[in-house]
């Protein structure tokens, strides 16, 4: 293989990628990075214009990028969606499940344990991160099932590697999305195609809307006593960047890694191979 073909690897001009949750900060960067890699990028959410400010990075955005409203927890809309991105674009090569999050119900605290935690509560989170993972890769991938090849890449979370205290929901629901993950890859090699691949990446510590105020403090921007914890037990020292995600991606999405599937690959700094010690 000579540098050209290698180079080649990572232009995605033709290719379509789906994007739930890509008005979030993490799936807006992976979305901004594709498109510089010449990617047709379709941002599905909730909350459309929450995409403005991603749009407005890669402007002129052409007819290489738009925006779809979708609920990853309501099949029609997720559907919908799809016709929409298929109507634009002809087809969908990759779907990225970014979509997720957590609950401050069902987050333990000094004045709320375990034993408060409200069921719905904890069934919004599981339903949000293992669902809102499902639906998607039910209703994109029953495309590629037709075109018999494709990419899903979903996005796992160090909670699945090692809970984390206080948010025992979402460290079970990234844990199933992990296993997920596997299962999927297994069922789509053997009974549909080996040419549709799954894989997941499993961040670390990420400075995100939903926990910037959970690891620094909102009036010193110093670090509260879990932020400090988190960084005692990252061997580099610090949190993510949205930009340390993107090489693992584009890695995970391309030829690159044709014989890559199944794995849920740990973006943390070292957190997951560090014993404290």
């Amino acid at each position: 293989m000579n540098l050209d073909e290698l180079r080649s690897m990572y232009d995605f001009t033709g290719k379509t990628v789906v994007i739930t949750g890509g008005a979030g900060v993490l799936g807006g960067e992976i979305a901004c990075a594709l498109f510089g890699c010449n990617a047709n990028i379709a941002i599905v959410d909730r909350d459309p214009a929450l995409a403005d400010r991603h749009i407005k990075r890669i402007e002129p955005v052409g007819d290489r990028a738009i925006v779809v409203f979708g609920n990853v927890l309501e099949p029609s809309t997720i559907e919908g969606a799809t016709q929409q991105v298929l109507k634009a674009f002809g087809k969908i090569d990759a779907l990225i499940n970014a979509a997720g999050g957590n609950n401050p119900k069902a987050t333990t605290n000094p004045t709320t344990t375990f034993f408060d935690l409200p069921p719905d509560a904890i069934r919004f989170v599981a339903d949000l991160n293992l669902l809102g993972t499902i639906i998607p890769s039910q209703i994109v991938g029953r495309h590629m099932a037709e075109r018999k090849e494709g990419v899903i890449l979903n996005i796992s979370s160090m909670n699945a590697f090692r809970p984390l205290t206080r948010i025992a929901a979402y460290s079970a629901a990234k844990a199933a999305v992990s296993n997920f993950t596997q299962w999927l890859a297994v069922y789509m090699a053997q009974e549909i195609s080996p040419r549709i691949r799954v894989n997941a990446i499993a961040p670390g510590f990420f400075l995100t809307e939903q926990n910037r105020f959970l690891l620094t403090d909102q009036k010193s921007g110093g670090l509260t006593e879990r932020g400090r914890k988190i960084l005692d037990h990252t061997p580099m020292g610090r949190f993510g960047d949205p930009y340390d995600l993107l090489g693992t991606v584009l890695w995970l999405l391309s030829p690159a890694s044709g014989f890559v599937t199944g794995t849920v690959v740990p973006v943390d700094g070292g957190f997951s191979a560090y014993s404290g010690v």
